[in-house]
């Protein structure tokens, strides 16, 4: 019997991984070993006039003709907290044309061209401050 479940890129390979805790036993990680066939972007959120993780802000990607919404949120399940980042997946194509963040403050940051396959880190009024290509 389980108890909680948390999603997170464990292992920082642009794909999602399950920590599920179980009653009166131990943790099991169930990690994608799939292969990563389409590209990714993970966003991770920063709060300046509003909350210091971003929670709550709201993330449009436009890649192409696609439109995908996202929110930045916390807490997911029984004890449980998944990662805060934003993994956003933009199957064969090698970059996000546009991000447009509204943070919970009402500031609207617009990013555009955004390369894929990388960990990004957006300040909130100041765009990518970090950006990591594993």
């Amino acid at each position: 019997m389980s108890r909680g479940a948390t999603f997170a890129d464990y292992d920082n390979d642009g794909d999602a991984d399950i920590l599920v805790m179980n009653l009166g036993g131990r943790p099991q990680l169930l990690r994608n070993e799939g292969g990563n066939q389409n590209h990714w972007l993970t966003l991770r959120s920063v709060g300046t006039r509003s909350n210091r993780d971003g929670v709550g802000a709201r993330i449009t990607a436009i890649i192409g003709s696609q439109r995908k919404n996202y929110e930045v949120k916390c807490g997911s399940s029984y004890l449980s907290s998944s990662d805060i980042r934003v993994q956003i997946g933009l199957g064969k194509s090698l970059k996000v044309d546009r991000l447009e963040i509204r943070w919970p403050s009402k500031q609207v940051d617009i990013l555009e061209n955004v390369a894929a396959n990388r960990f990004i880190v957006v300040k909130e009024g100041v765009g990518i401050i970090s950006e990591i290509s594993p």
